[in-house]
Protein backbone atom coordinates (compact mmCIF):
# COMPACT_ATOMS: atom_id res chain seq x y z
CA UNK A 1 0.00 0.00 0.00
CA UNK A 2 1.44 3.32 -0.92
CA UNK A 3 1.04 6.96 -0.03
CA UNK A 4 -1.46 7.51 -2.84
CA UNK A 5 -4.01 6.64 -0.19
CA UNK A 6 -3.63 10.24 0.88
CA UNK A 7 -4.81 11.29 -2.59
CA UNK A 8 -8.13 9.48 -2.58
CA UNK A 9 -10.39 10.20 -5.53
CA UNK A 10 -14.18 10.31 -5.54
CA UNK A 11 -16.00 7.33 -7.03
CA UNK A 12 -19.70 7.41 -7.89
CA UNK A 13 -20.61 4.95 -10.60
CA UNK A 14 -22.70 1.96 -9.51
CA UNK A 15 -22.16 -1.65 -10.48
CA UNK A 16 -24.87 -4.29 -10.82
CA UNK A 17 -25.63 -7.23 -8.58
CA UNK A 18 -22.96 -9.93 -8.41
CA UNK A 19 -23.31 -13.68 -8.26
CA UNK A 20 -21.80 -15.84 -5.53
CA UNK A 21 -19.13 -18.26 -6.71
CA UNK A 22 -19.15 -21.90 -5.77
CA UNK A 23 -16.03 -22.09 -3.66
CA UNK A 24 -15.36 -25.80 -4.12
CA UNK A 25 -16.29 -25.90 -7.78
CA UNK A 26 -14.39 -27.98 -10.32
CA UNK A 27 -11.47 -25.97 -11.77
CA UNK A 28 -12.08 -24.47 -15.17
CA UNK A 29 -10.01 -24.99 -18.28
CA UNK A 30 -7.78 -22.09 -17.19
CA UNK A 31 -6.51 -24.15 -14.27
CA UNK A 32 -2.88 -25.18 -14.62
CA UNK A 33 -2.33 -28.92 -14.38
CA UNK A 34 -1.27 -30.35 -11.03
CA UNK A 35 2.17 -31.25 -12.35
CA UNK A 36 2.81 -27.67 -13.50
CA UNK A 37 5.63 -25.65 -11.91
CA UNK A 38 5.09 -24.02 -8.54
CA UNK A 39 2.69 -21.09 -8.65
CA UNK A 40 1.38 -19.17 -5.67
CA UNK A 41 -2.11 -17.73 -5.76
CA UNK A 42 -2.00 -15.77 -2.51
CA UNK A 43 -3.93 -13.30 -0.40
CA UNK A 44 -2.78 -10.56 1.96
CA UNK A 45 -4.99 -11.08 5.02
CA UNK A 46 -3.37 -8.49 7.29
CA UNK A 47 -6.69 -6.71 7.92
CA UNK A 48 -8.73 -9.79 8.86
CA UNK A 49 -8.25 -9.65 12.64
CA UNK A 50 -9.20 -5.97 12.73
CA UNK A 51 -12.20 -6.45 10.45
CA UNK A 52 -13.61 -9.17 12.68
CA UNK A 53 -13.04 -7.05 15.81
CA UNK A 54 -14.91 -4.28 13.98
CA UNK A 55 -17.92 -6.58 13.57
CA UNK A 56 -17.40 -7.84 10.03
CA UNK A 57 -18.90 -11.22 9.17
CA UNK A 58 -18.14 -13.18 6.02
CA UNK A 59 -20.91 -15.35 4.61
CA UNK A 60 -20.75 -18.38 2.34
CA UNK A 61 -24.15 -19.63 1.18
CA UNK A 62 -25.69 -17.53 3.94
CA UNK A 63 -23.56 -19.05 6.70
CA UNK A 64 -20.89 -17.11 8.62
CA UNK A 65 -17.44 -18.59 8.06
CA UNK A 66 -13.91 -17.96 9.30
CA UNK A 67 -12.43 -15.82 6.49
CA UNK A 68 -9.05 -17.59 6.71
CA UNK A 69 -10.78 -20.89 6.08
CA UNK A 70 -12.80 -19.34 3.27
CA UNK A 71 -9.54 -18.56 1.50
CA UNK A 72 -8.03 -21.96 2.32
CA UNK A 73 -11.10 -23.72 0.93
CA UNK A 74 -10.97 -21.48 -2.14
CA UNK A 75 -7.49 -22.80 -2.97
CA UNK A 76 -5.25 -20.03 -1.62
CA UNK A 77 -1.74 -21.37 -1.08
CA UNK A 78 0.04 -18.33 0.42
CA UNK A 79 -0.98 -15.77 3.07
CA UNK A 80 0.86 -12.46 3.32
CA UNK A 81 0.99 -10.71 6.71
CA UNK A 82 2.36 -7.22 7.41
CA UNK A 83 4.35 -6.33 10.52
CA UNK A 84 4.95 -2.83 11.86
CA UNK A 85 7.56 -2.22 14.55
CA UNK A 86 5.58 -0.46 17.28
CA UNK A 87 2.48 1.27 15.84
CA UNK A 88 1.05 3.29 18.72
CA UNK A 89 -1.72 4.66 16.49
CA UNK A 90 -3.36 1.25 16.06
CA UNK A 91 -3.64 -2.06 17.89
CA UNK A 92 -3.09 -4.01 14.68
CA UNK A 93 -0.17 -5.14 12.51
CA UNK A 94 2.03 -5.15 15.62
CA UNK A 95 3.85 -8.33 16.59
CA UNK A 96 0.99 -9.90 18.52
CA UNK A 97 -1.54 -9.20 15.77
CA UNK A 98 0.80 -10.57 13.10
CA UNK A 99 1.49 -13.65 15.21
CA UNK A 100 -2.24 -14.19 15.61
CA UNK A 101 -2.70 -14.20 11.84
CA UNK A 102 0.28 -16.50 11.36
CA UNK A 103 -1.30 -18.91 13.83
CA UNK A 104 -4.62 -18.77 11.97
CA UNK A 105 -2.93 -19.33 8.63
CA UNK A 106 -0.83 -22.20 9.93
CA UNK A 107 -3.89 -23.80 11.52
CA UNK A 108 -5.55 -23.66 8.10
CA UNK A 109 -2.50 -25.29 6.50
CA UNK A 110 -1.40 -22.15 4.65
CA UNK A 111 2.22 -21.01 4.14
CA UNK A 112 3.00 -17.44 5.16
CA UNK A 113 4.96 -14.52 3.73
CA UNK A 114 5.85 -12.17 6.61
CA UNK A 115 6.26 -8.56 5.50
CA UNK A 116 8.63 -6.52 7.70
CA UNK A 117 7.86 -2.83 7.05
CA UNK A 118 10.64 -1.64 9.39
CA UNK A 119 8.44 1.29 10.36
CA UNK A 120 5.68 2.13 12.83
CA UNK A 121 3.33 2.86 9.94
CA UNK A 122 2.88 2.23 6.22
CA UNK A 123 6.19 1.93 4.40
CA UNK A 124 5.85 2.62 0.68
CA UNK A 125 7.78 4.12 -2.26
CA UNK A 126 7.53 7.63 -0.83
CA UNK A 127 7.71 6.90 2.91
CA UNK A 128 10.30 4.76 4.66
CA UNK A 129 10.02 6.25 8.15
CA UNK A 130 12.36 4.86 10.80
CA UNK A 131 10.63 3.40 13.89
CA UNK A 132 10.46 5.90 16.73
CA UNK A 133 12.52 3.56 18.92
CA UNK A 134 15.44 3.81 16.47
CA UNK A 135 15.23 7.47 15.53
CA UNK A 136 18.02 8.45 17.92
CA UNK A 137 20.50 6.26 15.98
CA UNK A 138 19.30 7.10 12.48
CA UNK A 139 22.62 8.82 11.71
CA UNK A 140 24.69 5.84 12.87
CA UNK A 141 24.41 3.26 10.11
CA UNK A 142 26.26 0.53 12.03
CA UNK A 143 24.11 0.92 15.15
CA UNK A 144 20.94 1.16 13.10
CA UNK A 145 21.89 -1.96 11.18
CA UNK A 146 22.48 -3.79 14.45
CA UNK A 147 19.02 -2.78 15.68
CA UNK A 148 17.44 -3.95 12.43
CA UNK A 149 19.34 -7.24 12.59
CA UNK A 150 18.39 -7.96 16.19
CA UNK A 151 14.73 -7.04 15.67
CA UNK A 152 14.47 -9.29 12.61
CA UNK A 153 16.26 -12.21 14.24
CA UNK A 154 14.42 -11.91 17.57
CA UNK A 155 11.03 -11.65 15.86
CA UNK A 156 11.71 -14.88 13.98
CA UNK A 157 13.00 -16.55 17.17
CA UNK A 158 9.84 -15.66 19.05
CA UNK A 159 7.70 -16.92 16.19
CA UNK A 160 9.66 -20.17 16.22
CA UNK A 161 9.09 -20.49 19.96
CA UNK A 162 5.36 -20.33 19.20
CA UNK A 163 5.60 -22.75 16.28
CA UNK A 164 4.89 -20.00 13.76
CA UNK A 165 7.99 -19.74 11.57
CA UNK A 166 7.04 -18.05 8.26
CA UNK A 167 7.94 -19.60 4.92
CA UNK A 168 9.11 -16.33 3.36
CA UNK A 169 10.20 -12.96 4.73
CA UNK A 170 10.16 -9.56 3.07
CA UNK A 171 13.15 -7.50 4.16
CA UNK A 172 11.27 -4.22 3.82
CA UNK A 173 8.10 -3.17 2.05
CA UNK A 174 8.13 -1.32 -1.29
CA UNK A 175 11.67 -0.15 -0.62
CA UNK A 176 11.93 2.00 -3.76
CA UNK A 177 13.13 4.75 -1.46
CA UNK A 178 16.05 4.56 0.98
CA UNK A 179 14.93 2.75 4.12
CA UNK A 180 14.89 3.99 7.73
CA UNK A 181 14.76 7.75 7.19
CA UNK A 182 13.16 10.38 9.38
CA UNK A 183 9.94 11.98 8.18
CA UNK A 184 11.52 15.44 8.42
CA UNK A 185 14.50 14.64 6.21
CA UNK A 186 12.94 12.12 3.83
CA UNK A 187 14.92 11.88 0.58
CA UNK A 188 12.88 10.87 -2.49
CA UNK A 189 15.11 11.59 -5.46
CA UNK A 190 18.35 9.88 -4.50
CA UNK A 191 19.46 6.83 -2.53
CA UNK A 192 22.65 6.66 -0.50
CA UNK A 193 23.38 3.13 -1.64
CA UNK A 194 26.26 2.57 0.76
CA UNK A 195 23.91 3.20 3.67
CA UNK A 196 20.85 1.57 2.08
CA UNK A 197 22.66 -1.63 1.14
CA UNK A 198 24.34 -1.86 4.53
CA UNK A 199 20.93 -1.78 6.24
CA UNK A 200 19.23 -4.18 3.85
CA UNK A 201 22.20 -6.53 4.19
CA UNK A 202 21.65 -6.68 7.94
CA UNK A 203 18.04 -7.72 7.48
CA UNK A 204 18.99 -10.35 4.89
CA UNK A 205 21.81 -11.58 7.12
CA UNK A 206 19.46 -11.90 10.10
CA UNK A 207 17.21 -14.29 8.16
CA UNK A 208 20.19 -16.24 6.81
CA UNK A 209 21.70 -16.57 10.30
CA UNK A 210 18.35 -17.65 11.71
CA UNK A 211 18.07 -20.32 9.02
CA UNK A 212 21.53 -21.65 9.80
CA UNK A 213 21.06 -21.68 13.54
CA UNK A 214 17.55 -23.15 13.54
CA UNK A 215 17.70 -25.46 10.51
CA UNK A 216 14.92 -23.58 8.75
CA UNK A 217 14.60 -22.54 5.11
CA UNK A 218 12.89 -19.14 5.17
CA UNK A 219 13.11 -17.54 1.73
CA UNK A 220 14.26 -13.90 1.63
CA UNK A 221 12.51 -11.34 -0.55
CA UNK A 222 13.24 -7.75 -1.59
CA UNK A 223 10.10 -5.87 -2.64
CA UNK A 224 9.75 -2.95 -5.06
CA UNK A 225 6.59 -1.17 -6.23
CA UNK A 226 5.97 -1.33 -9.99
CA UNK A 227 8.07 -3.46 -12.36
CA UNK A 228 9.63 -0.50 -14.20
CA UNK A 229 11.09 0.74 -10.91
CA UNK A 230 12.36 -2.72 -10.02
CA UNK A 231 14.46 -2.96 -13.16
CA UNK A 232 16.60 0.02 -12.20
CA UNK A 233 16.49 -0.58 -8.42
CA UNK A 234 17.82 -4.13 -8.58
CA UNK A 235 20.52 -3.08 -11.02
CA UNK A 236 21.75 -0.59 -8.40
CA UNK A 237 21.29 -3.05 -5.55
CA UNK A 238 23.40 -5.62 -7.38
CA UNK A 239 26.38 -3.26 -7.18
CA UNK A 240 26.21 -2.77 -3.42
CA UNK A 241 24.49 -5.67 -1.63
CA UNK A 242 26.78 -8.21 0.01
CA UNK A 243 24.06 -10.61 1.14
CA UNK A 244 22.04 -12.75 -1.25
CA UNK A 245 18.26 -13.20 -1.43
CA UNK A 246 15.99 -15.72 -3.13
CA UNK A 247 12.97 -13.75 -4.31
CA UNK A 248 12.04 -10.52 -6.08
CA UNK A 249 8.66 -9.22 -4.94
CA UNK A 250 6.70 -6.69 -6.99
CA UNK A 251 3.69 -4.50 -6.45
CA UNK A 252 1.77 -4.20 -9.70
CA UNK A 253 -1.17 -1.82 -10.06
CA UNK A 254 -2.20 -0.68 -13.52
CA UNK A 255 -3.05 2.73 -12.07
CA UNK A 256 0.61 3.40 -11.27
CA UNK A 257 2.47 1.32 -13.85
CA UNK A 258 3.48 1.85 -17.46
CA UNK A 259 3.12 -1.91 -18.05
CA UNK A 260 -0.17 -3.43 -19.15
CA UNK A 261 -1.57 -6.74 -17.93
CA UNK A 262 -0.33 -8.34 -21.14
CA UNK A 263 3.13 -6.69 -21.16
CA UNK A 264 4.15 -6.94 -17.50
CA UNK A 265 5.63 -10.33 -18.31
CA UNK A 266 8.37 -8.57 -20.27
CA UNK A 267 9.64 -6.97 -17.06
CA UNK A 268 9.39 -10.26 -15.17
CA UNK A 269 11.45 -12.05 -17.83
CA UNK A 270 14.07 -9.30 -17.72
CA UNK A 271 14.28 -9.40 -13.92
CA UNK A 272 14.65 -13.18 -13.91
CA UNK A 273 17.31 -13.19 -16.60
CA UNK A 274 19.35 -10.30 -15.20
CA UNK A 275 19.30 -11.24 -11.53
CA UNK A 276 18.61 -14.98 -11.48
CA UNK A 277 15.78 -14.76 -8.93
CA UNK A 278 12.23 -16.05 -8.81
CA UNK A 279 9.69 -13.24 -9.18
CA UNK A 280 6.35 -12.92 -7.38
CA UNK A 281 3.77 -10.17 -7.67
CA UNK A 282 3.02 -9.76 -3.96
CA UNK A 283 0.51 -6.94 -4.39
CA UNK A 284 -2.15 -6.37 -7.01
CA UNK A 285 -5.82 -5.46 -6.99
CA UNK A 286 -8.69 -4.44 -9.24
CA UNK A 287 -12.10 -2.83 -8.55
CA UNK A 288 -15.22 -4.90 -9.08
CA UNK A 289 -17.38 -1.79 -8.65
CA UNK A 290 -16.94 1.97 -8.49
CA UNK A 291 -19.54 2.32 -5.77
CA UNK A 292 -18.43 3.59 -2.37
CA UNK A 293 -20.17 1.83 0.53
CA UNK A 294 -18.97 4.07 3.37
CA UNK A 295 -17.41 7.43 4.26
CA UNK A 296 -13.87 6.32 3.40
CA UNK A 297 -13.14 7.26 -0.20
CA UNK A 298 -11.92 4.47 -2.44
CA UNK A 299 -8.32 4.46 -3.65
CA UNK A 300 -9.09 2.57 -6.85
CA UNK A 301 -11.60 4.67 -8.76
CA UNK A 302 -12.43 5.15 -12.41
CA UNK A 303 -8.83 6.24 -13.08
CA UNK A 304 -7.74 2.70 -12.15
CA UNK A 305 -9.68 0.96 -14.90
CA UNK A 306 -7.84 -0.81 -17.69
CA UNK A 307 -9.36 -1.29 -21.17
CA UNK A 308 -10.98 -4.71 -21.40
CA UNK A 309 -11.57 -4.96 -17.67
CA UNK A 310 -14.76 -3.19 -16.57
CA UNK A 311 -15.43 -2.49 -12.89
CA UNK A 312 -17.63 -5.55 -12.52
CA UNK A 313 -17.26 -8.84 -10.70
CA UNK A 314 -16.55 -10.53 -14.02
CA UNK A 315 -14.03 -7.84 -14.98
CA UNK A 316 -12.17 -8.28 -11.70
CA UNK A 317 -11.87 -12.04 -12.18
CA UNK A 318 -10.81 -11.63 -15.82
CA UNK A 319 -8.08 -9.21 -14.72
CA UNK A 320 -6.73 -11.75 -12.23
CA UNK A 321 -6.93 -14.66 -14.67
CA UNK A 322 -5.10 -12.73 -17.38
CA UNK A 323 -2.47 -11.34 -15.01
CA UNK A 324 -1.77 -14.77 -13.51
CA UNK A 325 -1.41 -16.29 -16.97
CA UNK A 326 0.94 -13.49 -18.02
CA UNK A 327 3.09 -14.02 -14.93
CA UNK A 328 3.19 -17.79 -15.44
CA UNK A 329 4.11 -17.45 -19.10
CA UNK A 330 6.99 -15.18 -18.08
CA UNK A 331 8.28 -17.70 -15.54
CA UNK A 332 7.02 -15.84 -12.47
CA UNK A 333 5.95 -17.97 -9.52
CA UNK A 334 2.99 -16.16 -8.01
CA UNK A 335 0.38 -13.45 -7.69
CA UNK A 336 -0.82 -12.24 -4.27
CA UNK A 337 -4.03 -10.21 -4.01
CA UNK A 338 -3.79 -7.20 -1.74
CA UNK A 339 -6.35 -7.01 1.06
CA UNK A 340 -9.30 -8.98 -0.38
CA UNK A 341 -10.95 -8.95 3.06
CA UNK A 342 -10.60 -5.23 3.85
CA UNK A 343 -14.36 -4.79 3.96
CA UNK A 344 -16.54 -1.90 5.07
CA UNK A 345 -17.10 -1.57 8.83
CA UNK A 346 -17.73 1.20 11.35
CA UNK A 347 -14.06 1.33 12.31
CA UNK A 348 -11.82 4.21 11.27
CA UNK A 349 -8.58 4.44 9.35
CA UNK A 350 -6.13 7.33 9.43
CA UNK A 351 -8.15 8.89 6.61
CA UNK A 352 -11.82 8.05 7.14
CA UNK A 353 -14.46 5.72 8.56
CA UNK A 354 -14.86 2.44 6.75
CA UNK A 355 -12.63 0.86 4.10
CA UNK A 356 -10.76 2.53 1.27
CA UNK A 357 -10.68 -0.80 -0.57
CA UNK A 358 -14.08 -2.51 -0.27
CA UNK A 359 -14.74 -1.89 -3.97
CA UNK A 360 -11.58 -3.86 -4.80
CA UNK A 361 -12.02 -6.65 -2.26
CA UNK A 362 -13.46 -10.09 -2.84
CA UNK A 363 -16.66 -9.74 -0.82
CA UNK A 364 -19.90 -7.92 -1.59
CA UNK A 365 -20.98 -5.45 1.14
CA UNK A 366 -24.50 -5.35 -0.31
CA UNK A 367 -24.87 -9.07 0.37
CA UNK A 368 -23.42 -9.25 3.90
CA UNK A 369 -19.90 -9.86 2.60
CA UNK A 370 -20.76 -12.86 0.47
CA UNK A 371 -17.86 -13.96 -1.77
CA UNK A 372 -17.49 -12.50 -5.23
CA UNK A 373 -16.63 -14.61 -8.30
CA UNK A 374 -13.00 -13.46 -8.04
CA UNK A 375 -12.48 -15.91 -5.20
CA UNK A 376 -12.30 -18.58 -7.91
CA UNK A 377 -8.90 -17.11 -8.91
CA UNK A 378 -7.07 -19.10 -6.25
CA UNK A 379 -8.23 -22.58 -7.23
CA UNK A 380 -7.76 -21.77 -10.90
CA UNK A 381 -4.12 -20.82 -10.55
CA UNK A 382 -2.52 -22.27 -7.39
CA UNK A 383 -0.47 -25.29 -8.46
CA UNK A 384 0.95 -26.53 -5.18
CA UNK A 385 -1.36 -27.65 -2.33
CA UNK A 386 -0.83 -25.56 0.79
CA UNK A 387 -0.15 -28.63 2.92
CA UNK A 388 2.98 -29.39 0.88
CA UNK A 389 4.51 -25.93 1.32
CA UNK A 390 4.95 -25.55 5.10
CA UNK A 391 8.32 -24.69 6.64
CA UNK A 392 8.59 -28.24 7.98
CA UNK A 393 8.74 -29.45 4.37
CA UNK A 394 11.63 -28.99 1.97
CA UNK A 395 11.15 -25.76 0.04
CA UNK A 396 10.23 -26.13 -3.61
CA UNK A 397 12.34 -23.12 -4.45
CA UNK A 398 16.10 -23.15 -4.92
CA UNK A 399 17.98 -21.84 -1.91
CA UNK A 400 21.04 -19.80 -2.75
CA UNK A 401 24.13 -19.13 -0.67
CA UNK A 402 25.14 -15.70 0.61
CA UNK A 403 27.64 -13.80 -1.49
CA UNK A 404 31.15 -13.89 -0.13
Amino acid sequence: MRNQIFLLGLAAALAGCQSTPTINSTPTSSTVAAEAPLFYAGADLSYVNEMEDCGARFLVNGEARDPVHIFADAGTNLVRVRLWHNPRWTNYSNFEDAAKMLARAKQAGLPVLLDFHYSDTWADPEKQIVPAAWEHIVGDTAALGDALYRYTFDSLAELERRGLVPDMVQVGNETNNEILQTAESMQHETIDWHRNAALLDRGLQAVADFNRQHNTDIQRMLHIAQPENALSWFADAEKYLQQDYELIGLSYYGKWSEYSVSSVGEAIVELREKFGKDVIIVETSYPWTLKNYDQAENVLGSDSLVPGYPATAEGQLRYLDDLANTVKNAGGIGVVYWEPAWVSTQCKTLWGQGSHWENAGMFDPARHNAPLPSLAFFKRHATTPAAEMGTDKKSAMKNTEDKQ
